[in-house]
């Protein structure tokens, strides 16, 4: 399999998870909130802020599907790394909050560490495919 259908597998992947996230947390943001880690969570009119993590979830997806589906991939690359940042941070804020470890190392950990693998791995096919071959040696008539 080549280092272009395995990215874009990834990258669909990312994008899916995305979508996946952001309907969840808007559809049952309760129910979605539950395997998060933090021990606690916001009631009443607070619990819109569930809501607030689908609506960026759907669109980190969103502008990730877009560069996925035009085929930019050095940009991809890019904006899977800065996405990242966004799961790192959910770690953090497990850990900081007593939080459940192992979600936060887990789920938040292992999906950041994912991401940005993946966005890596975009960069260095993105590379390649910008390396210009050497130009043909100079053939002088005698």
């Amino acid at each position: 399999m080549s280092l272009k259908r395995i990215n874009t597998v990834l990258a669909t992947v990312v994008v899916l998870f995305s979508f996946y996230l952001g309907v969840s947390f808007l559809l049952a943001p309760e129910a979605s909130a539950e395997g998060f880690g933090l021990p606690a969570w916001p009631t009443g009119d607070a619990g819109a802020f569930l809501m607030v993590k689908g609506n960026r979830e759907l669109a980190m997806g969103l502008a990730l599907g877009v560069l996925l589906i035009k085929g930019y991939r050095r940009p991809l690359g890019w904006a899977l790394l800065m996405t990242a940042v966004a799961p790192f941070g959910d770690m953090i804020t497990v850990l900081t909050q007593q939080g459940s470890i192992a979600a936060a190392l887990g789920i938040h950990g292992l999906t950041a560490a994912f991401i940005a693998v993946a966005g890596l791995l975009m960069l260095r096919e993105a590379g390649k495919s910008q390396v210009a071959p050497a130009p043909a040696p100079a053939v002088h008539a005698a």
